[in-house]
């Protein structure tokens, strides 16, 4: 039997997904952030937070090729090493 060492679920893909408080069904909004590297997205609305997960799974892949050069700006807070 050979096991897959890779995970179905990888920790690097693990995110906590945190709505603003006044967000509705019709208007989302919030911070996606990765729980290995800390990166936060902000997001305002449904189609960015879809946008900001496209994002992450290119650069884990490293393929930039398909970004809508018509999406938002990069709303990303990557924390800073002190």
């Amino acid at each position: 039997m050979v096991l897959n060492p890779e995970s179905k679920y990888p920790n690097r893909r693990a995110y906590v997904l945190k709505l603003r408080g006044d967000a509705r069904p019709d208007a989302v909004a919030g911070r996606l952030e990765n729980l290995v590297t800390g990166r936060q997205l902000d997001f305002a609305s449904a189609a960015e937070l879809l946008e900001a997960i496209t994002r992450e799974l290119q650069s884990s892949t490293g393929d930039a090729s398909s970004v809508d050069p018509r999406a938002p700006p990069n709303r990303d807070r990557t924390p800073t090493p002190p």
